[in-house]
């Protein structure tokens, strides 16, 4: 009759953490998605403003620049 069972005969493993991978902290993706998300409004001001800027000159105006206090 055999007393000690598979489990006890295999030697004990030991845990070890695993490798944290490289790469860039969670912080440092939070700002860069930040500073994309406020360059991509940026810009789609900047060409909102363009498009509107065009569609005034095709319709055959001239006096489409800007007026400094309006957006």
């Amino acid at each position: 009759m055999l007393d000690a069972s598979p489990r006890d005969e295999q030697p004990e493993i030991e845990r070890t953490p695993p490798p944290q991978r490289p790469g860039p902290s969670p912080m440092t993706l939070l700002i860069a998605v930040v500073v994309m998300i406020g360059l991509g409004y940026f810009l789609v001001v900047k060409l909102r403003d363009m498009a509107r800027i065009q569609d005034c000159a095709m319709s055959g105006r001239t006096n489409c620049a800007p007026i400094s206090g309006e957006k």
